[in-house]
């Protein structure tokens, strides 16, 4: 357990808000679910992130729902010869063909599937919850064992590569994070045979065991693991990259829950689904103490801070990288244990949170995984959790001791995956490099032949992601033979992005074609725009699970894997004074250009601002056109609100805003670019981040929408608090005359809607001519403080 739609080129329409999922639900906002978040990567802004826990608890309320049977008979057909093809009877056939197992007349070896019911009463004696650990391991592993003795046909045979074992863990994990070091402690695992035996000194291979066969010796391996180690803890942590299935046991308080029936014994037979009590985990209860969304994927309803149930989350300070820049950066019983139940744990997240802690592990150690499994256990009652980037589907219960077969399948279809089969993604090769570990990813292209890319996946600058669903954007060092021959060598070298996007959106190398374009006729553009070197669209969508599993609007919010190639950038938070709004201004002109010629960036943030040298002078890059659209795109694409939450504007950081009826403006644009600039100077001092205690912004990276929306309106009108007596004057003037503005603007446009509202008005439309966005543009640009800052910058002009 783990303790602690546009008719214009000014403007963009909100999007229609995404049907929810049961109508007792928070509804997710339009334009939410995608949203660029802190979370995306720990240390996107310089904020070391612990409170993680908020963003995966959102995923987890947003979970949708199918019934067991439906995502049995998936995990069987990805488990047969002919995945891609529909076998409608499949489920009903093995669980006619596991039957021999559960009612005790299988024997592999000396294991005998009649130790499946023994363990299983042993299970159901009553006892605090980690007793039962190893009566369900030990079930398990027998099952497991006797399964391979069953043969059915169209059903691949067990993958000896993989071999999988139940492991109890109930020890610390640990992984790092970039600059952060998490702390997780899954009950049980499922991983390789090799894996969970690692960690034990008495299971070291043996040389006696050598002029064996392979299948002996695997057979001799496991039947000892069985029986000494597997229902003990590792003496070692298990490693995250490892684990193929995390399962988390939680017993019902007493008072709250009747006894578990004991098995069956030999009379187990096919049986129609029995729905259980409850029949899914309850999500709703959730939101009762959550910030629900986190920094920046917001819902409607939400307090205005974090509880205290909330604070931790596993993630303590690692020591900080020694890398340069980078390019980027339903209500129901609280499922305790009995032992918790006693004392309050604020620290103990819901089993369905802790769980997905452990599925965001298990994205971050492996690059690019498709989909994750995980197992939750109350009582005698079993559900399946499947998370992808497009979002989190549980399965209804399975009741493991009545209905034994349907558990028995599930083991058959598990132990029959391959790698790729448990999400893996295969692909991305693992290849050690001078001491490193790297991913080799090769692929056949049609103006290049081939393209190999070789990413430094343990280097320094590698951005990570840490969460369960959207882009999970990862930024990798990359070097390349083929992009080499074709371009020459980058002096700061290339970078590979690679994220999940959403299916039926425009893509970025879409975008930036369209940028490309506008570069030739603009001279702000122009030099001012990533270089996309090569990129590649995988092809398998996250929709098909969701089609088979008969879950609603599957194609909503659907995602595709990207992979870019860029030059590697700078960093705009490496710079400080007139440097810094030479470069921010550059990326204003070009953001300037693209949005009058129907390119909406809408997602302005540090690390979207970049730089690098050309003749001596730097020139600024707005980057990152994941989240933008074009004025010709048609209809609503998903439900996305887009931006950084520290850095949106105040109107987009309301209830309203978040319910989709603000329509996105380039003013909202720009004042987050005045955001960002002030973001910067109260958290940087000559490029370097200042400590946590001098940072007193760090706050709204870790706030809902509605909440960091009413810390910046504090700030407005509170600017002395927070001003930094030592930067540079003309840099602090500059700032005081920013947040003047802002307040005035702010102010005044409330003003307005209040009178319209006292006199019974309508409000007028939120259209944006040209004009208005000049005149927005001129209410900074006039500025003495912006003037003089201009002829610092460019003395000559």
């Amino acid at each position: 357990m783990s303790p602690a739609g546009e008719t214009a080129t000014s403007s963009t329409p909100p999007r229609t808000n995404a049907p929810a999922h049961g109508s007792s639900k928070i509804k997710t906002t339009p334009n939410s679910r995608g949203a660029a978040a802190v979370s995306e990567n720990i240390d996107l802004v310089g904020v070391r992130v612990k409170e993680v826990r908020p963003w995966i608890q959102r995923d987890i309320q947003q979970a949708k729902q199918c019934k067991a049977d439906a995502m049995l008979q998936a995990l069987l057909q990805r488990a047969s010869c002919a995945p891609e093809t529909k076998q409608p009877e499949l489920l009903q056939k093995c669980l006619k063909k596991v039957l021999p197992v559960c009612n005790g007349q299988v024997s592999a070896g000396s294991t005998h599937s009649s130790g499946v019911g023994t363990a299983l009463k042993k299970y159901i004696s009553p006892g605090v919850e980690n007793s039962f650990y190893s009566p369900f391991i030990e079930a398990t592993n027998i099952a497991l064992a006797c399964l391979r003795e069953i043969k059915i046909d169209g059903m691949r045979a067990p993958v000896s590569a993989v071999d999988i074992i139940c492991q109890m863990n109930d020890m610390p994990m640990y992984q790092n994070h970039q600059t952060v070091k998490s702390t997780r402690k899954p009950d049980g695992v499922i991983l390789p045979l090799n894996s969970a035996c690692a960690p034990f000194e008495d299971e070291k291979d043996d040389k006696h065991e050598d002029n064996k066969k392979d299948d002996e010796r695997d057979d001799t391996k496991r039947k000892v693991h069985m029986a000494k180690n597997a229902m003990a803890k590792p003496p070692a942590p298990l490693p995250w990259e490892d684990v193929l299935a995390c399962i988390e046991f939680k017993r019902k308080p007493p008072g709250k829950k009747q006894g578990i029936k004991p098995p069956l014994l030999s009379s187990y037979n096919v049986k129609d689904y029995v729905p259980t009590k409850p029949e899914y985990l309850p999500v709703d209860h959730l939101k009762a103490g959550c910030p629900a969304s986190g920094p920046s994927q917001t819902r409607v309803t939400q307090p205005a801070s974090d509880t205290a149930p909330l604070i931790s989350s596993g993630l303590t300070a690692a020591q900080p990288s020694q890398g340069g820049s980078s390019s980027k950066r339903k209500p129901g019983d609280n499922l305790q244990s009995t032992a918790k139940k006693s004392r309050i744990e604020p620290d103990e997240p819901d089993v369905t949170v802790q769980t997905g802690l452990y599925a965001a592990e298990m994205f971050a150690a492996n690059l690019a995984v498709k989909y994750l499994i995980n197992l939750i256990i109350v009582d005698d009652v079993i559900w399946i959790w499947y998370y992808d980037r497009q979002g989190t589907i549980q399965s209804s219960g399975i009741n493991f001791i009545q209905d034994l077969p349907r558990f028995m399948v599930l083991l058959y279809a598990l132990q029959r995956f391959e790698l790729h089969d448990w999400g893996r993604n295969e692909d991305f090769l693992p290849l050690e490099v001078e001491g490193k570990q790297c991913h080799e990813f090769k692929i056949k292209d049609e103006e290049l032949g081939e393209v190999d890319l070789l990413l430094h996946t343990s280097h320094d600058e590698r951005v990570t992601h840490y969460g369960l669903q959207g882009r999970a954007t990862n930024v990798i060092p990359v070097t390349s033979d083929a992009l080499t021959k074709k371009y020459g060598n980058f002096q700061d070298g290339m970078m590979a992005k690679i994220f999940w996007g959403e299916a039926n959106r425009t893509s970025e190398p879409e975008i930036l074609k369209r940028v490309e374009e506008i570069a030739e006729a603009h001279d702000t553009v122009k030099d001012h725009i990533p270089k996309l070197l090569w990129h590649h669209t995988f092809t398998n969508s996250t929709s098909a699970i969701r089609e088979a599993l008969g879950v609603a609007e599957p194609t909503t919010g659907s995602r595709v894997l990207y992979i870019l190639v860029f030059c590697k950038l700078h960093p705009i938070t490496a710079l400080h004074g007139k440097e810094l709004f030479d470069v921010w201004y550059q990326c204003i002109l070009c953001h300037l250009s693209l949005w009058k010629e129907g390119v909406y960036h809408r997602d302005v943030s540090p690390g979207n601002l970049l730089w690098y040298w050309k003749d001596g002078k730097r020139m600024g890059v707005l980057n990152d056109y994941d989240l933008s659209s074009l004025a010709n795109d048609q209809g609503p694409r998903g439900n996305e609100r887009t931006g950084t939450v520290p850095f949106m504007a105040l109107d987009l950081l309301s209830a309203k805003a978040q319910r989709g009826e603000v329509k996105h403006l380039y003013r909202h644009d720009l004042e987050s670019f005045i955001w960002v600039f002030i973001w910067i100077c109260l958290h940087y001092r000559k490029g370097a981040i200042l400590p946590a205690e001098l940072r007193p912004l760090d706050e709204w990276a870790r706030l809902d929408a509605v909440a960091c929306g009413e810390k910046k309106y504090f700030f407005l009108g509170h600017l002395r608090i927070h001003y930094p007596s030592d930067i540079e004057s003309y840099i602090g003037v500059f700032i005081v005359e920013c947040v003047e503005v802002l307040r005035d603007d702010a102010n005044r446009r409330s003003a307005r809607l209040d009178r319209l509202m006292a006199q019974g008005a309508a409000e007028q439309s939120s259209d944006e001519r040209p004009e208005d966005i000049d005149s927005f543009i001129h209410m900074f640009t006039d500025l003495p403080s912006w003037i003089e800052l201009t002829e610092l910058s460019y003395p000559s002009q």
